[in-house]
């Protein structure tokens, strides 16, 4: 029985140190997304961000990658932007990296012939690290792997499996993410606790909003408002901005108040987020010219976001839909000139807007452009429900039909 307990002994030990590394390093973005950041600057506009930022931003890049000796990455980097190479740099990088993976090598090789299975897990781990550190995704997915095959307690292959949901991130591999998102989905069943159950929350929201999948992506952001401690991926602000956006545009307007315009850590800090709190209060209390503005003012720090910037369009499109739809339950007929002054907007551009989304059948209405009204055209919920059935029958009449032919057949 001995052995026994020795080994739950070090177990014990194994998911008390993850704890605690966790704990003394969770209050900052993990680099590697920082730096993704970034990276993604530089690929934008110059109307998002000027050539002197990118230049700033450029330096800062190669500052973190001389820092962190990131040899791979300066190579990649230079390939995807066209940068000529430095080739005293490159050598210079590459022997560190050389150097270091034998250091790390040869810890290894000590921890498998004088150590025990937690010191050789440890030296693999800070292997796989080393290897996401300097930019090689490759390796380092093959070396998380090899980790994760030596751990034991399910806190620590939790943990690593989000390591590589940040990898990915850092990648801008959605299916990578996903594949870890499932797999830490599942060992959070098998025995997860809560904090790390709440960190996996919000990986699963950044998973739907890459996906764009918004109504999720708003119920995963609001779900873990209260117990938000996920700080290796972004802080707190950065957070509620994801949760309010989100959700102004995928909620009801009746959970929108109850969920995000009482919340009480939203309000802590929605006043510290340029133009998100007019964003949410103007759509709410039906100010919908400042709604516009407000939307307007928002636009570019989507489009430095590189979670939403690539969705800006459906984000714009949707907030719109949203504002206008709301405003029109309130009338069964309204003149498109008084519209248009509530919104703050032309006539000629709300006709172009309504058309489109009438069309598309995303607002129900129609224009009388003789008279210039807009009438509301909303579905009576028992034809609707009469005509769904009459299709149904229709294809369960076909679909019995074609198997009778078979059966006589």
């Amino acid at each position: 029985m001995v052995p026994d307990y020795e080994e739950e002994d070090e177990e014990m030990k194994e998911g008390e140190e993850d704890t605690a590394v966790y704990q003394e390093e969770s209050q900052e973005q993990d680099p590697l997304l920082a730096l993704a950041d970034l990276r993604f600057l530089l690929t934008v506009k110059d109307d998002v961000a000027s050539k002197q930022e990118k230049a700033e931003v450029k330096n800062k890049i190669m500052d973190h990658i001389k820092t962190h000796k990131m040899g791979p990455y300066y190579q990649h980097l230079c390939k995807e932007f066209g940068w000529p190479v430095d080739e005293a740099l490159a050598k210079e990088l590459k022997d560190a990296n050389d150097a270091e993976l034998k250091e790390l090598d040869a810890k290894i090789e000590d921890a498998v012939q004088n150590l025990g299975d937690t010191e050789v897990r440890e030296c693999h781990m800070k292997r796989a690290d080393f290897y996401a550190r300097i930019g090689d995704k490759e390796a380092a997915l093959k070396a998380y792997a090899e980790t994760l095959e030596k751990s034991v307690g399910s806190g620590s292959r939790i943990d690593l499996v989000f390591s590589v949901c940040r990898l990915a991130l850092m990648w801008d591999d959605v299916e990578l993410v996903k594949t870890n998102v499932k797999k830490a989905e599942e060992s959070v069943e098998a025995g997860g606790d809560w904090e790390r159950r709440n960190r996996l929350g919000v990986y699963r929201a950044v998973l739907q909003l890459m996906n764009l999948q918004m109504k999720d992506t708003a119920k995963s952001f609001l779900n873990a408002v209260s117990t938000f401690t996920n700080y290796k991926l972004f802080d707190y602000n950065r957070f509620i901005f994801y949760t309010v956006l989100s959700s102004v545009v995928a909620l009801d307007r009746i959970t929108l108040r109850d969920k995000v315009i009482k919340s009480p850590d939203v309000l802590s800090v929605i006043n510290e987020i340029p133009h998100l709190h007019s964003l949410l209060h103007s759509l709410y209390q039906c100010r919908y010219k400042e709604f516009f503005i407000a939307l307007a003012n928002i636009n570019t720090q989507i489009k430095r976001d590189r979670y939403f910037a690539p969705h800006i369009g459906y984000i714009m499109r949707e907030a719109r839909i949203v504002a206008y739809t709301q405003f029109l339950e309130s009338y069964r007929s309204v003149q498109l000139s008084s519209m248009a002054t509530t919104f703050g907007v032309t006539e000629d551009f709300l006709d172009n807007e309504l058309s489109r989304f009438i069309a598309s059948a995303r607002i129900n209405a129609k224009i009388d452009k003789v008279v210039g009204i807009v009438e509301t055209n909303r579905p009576d919920a028992k034809n609707l429900q009469y005509t769904q059935t009459l299709t149904q029958g229709d294809l369960l009449l076909n679909r019995i039909q074609k198997l009778t032919k078979v059966i006589d057949y």
